[in-house]
């Protein structure tokens, strides 16, 4: 295990977790954790999917008991037994789903759980005014204490996670993944709150797949891999990216994307004439040809999810949709039956059954393939889902195991895998493929998709990641303001020419069709 004792020494740390163990069922999934947190900085936490991370922040916020090890606060050791307990000792988790409740206001989630009351009647006044508070240290005055959570942006939703934080006097603020849903500026507003806060002593652990933000906003690096400690405390802006991918993954992974088709592609397969969405989409017009994979690369809000939501039949538009010519409506069934499949951006709220095993999950769209007057053939089905559950190298490879319980690369694969039943499968549409999603299964997951794609899958892809888009992609669309404003060959475009064009502040006259 790699360490700098030396510099680790010099300030004793605000949070020590020693040799941390904790068993499920068939799985180890920590053993002999260590982690070091000092007050007032940036920890950052690194590994693939199932390394780890996830377990450990649960034993941090109280929602796990290790099953040996020790949790020290200032030196001395304490018991986080309940996630109440673990705020009361200052430790604030904000979890990648944000555990908001859209119907309540700003101020009923930041004091959610213990609200301003007397005699049991919450004192509204003084909630609000507390809010304001927070929210005006967090540098965002402008939102409305009593603004209904559900009417904001992402970014807004992540503000009031943060101030929830504070309003239990958190010292330590679990981050997992806060930048996933965020455009590029919101992510530079979520760092220069991070800055304020840790800049008054509050330590942030902060958990992300995004190495380059590591390097921007991290002071040092813990990495996990299959359940143990590998490396402990890095320099976040000095360590060599080639080392912390070597460390989180076991090898060295130089070539991420798999090589392009060199061929030319088939006949055309989705064709889009002059595609409206209400108040999103303008007048888009483009095609996908039979094997190529065609990105769509532009900011949150671009339009770019509501492009595939209309090809997918999922959102109303004008204009005309045709797949092989048949015409595509706002009809999900006739979609898939046309064979079109999509991954969507929120895989756990959109594309899974949690509580449901792998097995179901992948067959769920293909459930005529095993059914006979309404009765389904279990056997037939657990067989094919057994056969892609090896194929996709999903693990564990269990078919019956409750799919809540796998990493997000896992889970992403599930829901890639469920297209890949039977053989009529034309278009597949991703948005957000490897959100939340470590190094070495993203690997996996673009070696997936280019093989559809080198089998005459025709693709549509949507990616926040610039360098995801360009090389992954055979040919990009930059969307901005709902328009398309370039059309070229990924290896025509960098990422600078990329973002320039999307974050250009100019008005779009009109969209670009060469």
């Amino acid at each position: 295990m790699e360490d700098i004792s030396r510099e680790q020494s010099e300030t004793a740390p605000l949070l020590a977790m020693r040799d941390i163990v904790k068993q499920f069922p068939g799985v180890r999934a920590l053993d002999g954790v260590d982690l070091d947190v000092r007050a007032g900085e940036v920890h950052c936490l690194l590994g693939q999917n199932g390394a780890g991370k996830s377990t450990l922040i649960k034993v941090l916020a109280g929602a796990h008991q290790p099953d040996s090890g020790e949790v020290l606060m200032n030196g001395e050791p304490v018991k986080l037994a309940t996630p109440t307990a673990a705020m009361k000792l200052g430790v604030a988790t904000i979890y990648q789903e944000l555990d908001l409740v859209d119907g309540l206001s700003v101020a009923e989630n930041v004091f959610l759980g213990h609200e301003h009351a007397t005699m049991g009647f919450t004192r509204r006044g003084a909630t609000n005014a507390a809010t304001r508070k927070i929210l005006e240290r967090l540098g965002h005055g402008e939102i409305r204490p009593t603004t209904e959570v559900g009417r904001l942006s992402p970014a807004g939703k992540q503000v009031v996670s943060m101030a929830r934080a504070l309003s239990h006097d958190a010292r330590i603020i679990v981050m997992d993944e806060p930048s996933a849903a965020l455009a590029h500026d919101e992510v530079n507003n979520l760092f220069r709150i991070i800055r304020e806060v840790t800049a008054q002593g509050v330590a942030v652990i902060y958990i992300s797949h995004r190495l380059e933000e590591i390097r921007e906003i991290g002071d040092r690096v813990t990495v996990l891999k299959d359940g143990r400690t590998v490396a402990v405390g890095l320099p976040a802006k000095t360590t060599p990216t080639n080392q912390v991918v070597s460390l989180m993954t076991g090898r060295n992974v130089e070539y991420v994307f798999p090589p392009r088709h060199e061929g030319g592609f088939g006949d055309e397969l989705l064709k889009l004439d002059n595609v409206s969405v209400a108040g999103m989409v303008r007048d888009v017009s483009f095609s996908v040809r039979a094997g190529e994979i065609v990105g769509l690369a532009g900011l949150v809000g671009s339009g770019r999810s509501e492009i595939i939501e209309a090809v997918y039949g999922a959102r109303r538009c004008t204009g005309k949709i045709t797949l092989n010519a048949q015409l595509i409506r706002a009809n999900t069934t006739r979609s898939v039956r046309l064979g079109m499949g999509l991954a969507p951006e929120e895989r756990k709220a959109q594309g899974l059954l949690l509580g449901q095993s792998i097995a179901r999950n992948i067959t769920l769209a293909s459930l005529e393939r095993y059914s006979t007057l309404g009765w389904i053939n279990r056997k037939k089905e657990a067989a094919e889902a057994a056969h892609l559950v090896k194929a996709l190298d999903i693990r564990p490879p269990d078919p019956n195991r409750v799919i809540k319980t796998l990493s997000g690369g896992n889970q992403q694969k599930a829901v890639i895998g469920r297209w890949l039943v039977g053989d009529g499968r034309k278009l597949l549409l991703l948005d957000e493929p490897t959100r939340g999603v470590d190094v070495g299964a993203r690997a996996e997951i673009y070696a997936l998709v280019r093989k559809l794609a080198d089998e005459g899958v025709g693709v549509l892809l949507v990616s926040s990641e610039v360098p995801e888009v360009l090389g992954l992609s055979d040919r990009v669309l930059v969307i901005r303001e709902g328009r398309i404003v370039r059309e070229a060959g990924a290896g025509e475009l960098d990422e600078h020419t990329v973002l320039d064009l999307v974050m250009d502040a100019h008005p779009v006259s009109a969209p670009s069709h060469d």
